[in-house]
């Protein structure tokens, strides 16, 4: 008697499911990362931010015009964009963190590592 559902129709379920990363969004579309899935030097950036510096790159801490409306729409000057050291880079490189509102204390952070193309929301 054939079932309904055989081992290799059951394998093969599977391993469709394993081919699809569910990524999380936040209330405005964008997808999330967790703190803990961060590269470590952008877990050293965000504390770094937290603390209202000391930062590595002069151009750390300038606003970000979110010219390519990635972000939620915000006046001029909300936004503040802070380089992410990336290892073997000659340049700032193409990870970012940018703050949303008082960087210290407003617990909106983004996450881009290739250079504003794409964010995501960090989330502790």
């Amino acid at each position: 008697m054939k079932t309904l559902f055989s081992t290799s129709r059951i394998l093969f379920l599977f391993t469709l499911l394993l081919a699809f990363q569910v990524f999380a969004r936040d209330k405005s579309g964008l997808d999330v990362i967790p703190v803990r899935e961060l590269p470590s030097e952008a877990r050293l950036t965000l504390e770094r931010i937290r603390q209202g510096g000391p930062f590595p790159y002069p151009k750390d801490g300038v606003v970000f015009g979110n010219y390519e409306k990635a972000l939620p729409k915000q006046k001029r000057g909300y936004y503040h964009e802070y380089t992410v050291k990336t290892p073997g880079a000659r340049n700032r490189g193409a990870r970012r963190i940018v703050a949303g509102g008082d960087p210290v204390t407003s617990g909106e952070y983004y996450y881009t590592d290739d250079h504003y193309a794409t964010f995501r929301r960090i989330i502790e």
